[in-house]
């Protein structure tokens, strides 16, 4: 009996978070929502690295700054993020700062796909009023997760990426 009521609660649990990842569920947002919804184009400036083959691919886009520590404390998450899921996914860090900035930006660098959009041509569409911002869109061009990656209770991580995969491939 025990172990029928902990699979039980196991299932809820393991619901409610999958659930929680594909709405908002109250979450606190610094943009205007997209979830599950088409994404607006990928617009930048210019890329700091090759631009990626995104056909086919999930595409994370972190809306970040070289001055903001929560971006910065992201970066290794995202570095592990794109390294893992490196076959099926895209990681992509835009700043609206200058390609010198970036550059010279000490501690943790991105191991991923760097642009530079000083015009926030996409930032806009969406809204952001704060950073970092991510959204995760699906190979067919919807976002299947957004919001602030640090969100007490709400964490963009390894686990909610790998299940966003495995249910929209």
């Amino acid at each position: 009996m025990k172990k029928i009521i902990l699979a039980i609660a196991l299932c809820t649990s393991l619901s409610a978070v999958l659930h929680a990842q594909e709405n908002n569920d109250g979450k606190q947002m610094w943009a205007k929502s997209f979830l599950n919804k088409k994404a607006p184009s990928l617009v930048v400036e210019k890329w700091l690295t090759d631009k990626p083959e995104m056909k086919g691919k999930f595409v994370l886009v972190d809306f970040w700054a070289t001055w903001c520590p929560p971006c910065r404390k992201f970066i290794p998450i995202l570095n592990d993020i794109s390294d893992k899921h490196k076959d099926k996914l895209v990681v992509i860090g835009i700043s609206d700062e200058s390609e010198e900035k970036i550059e010279a930006m000490q501690g943790v660098k991105g191991k991923y796909y760097e642009a530079i959009d000083s015009k926030k041509t996409m930032s806009k569409e969406l809204e952001v009023k704060g950073i970092p911002h991510v959204i995760l869109i699906d190979p067919n061009g919807i976002v299947r997760w957004e919001g602030f990656p640090l969100l007490s209770g709400h964490e963009l991580t390894d686990g909610v990426v790998t299940s966003l995969i495995n249910k929209y491939q």
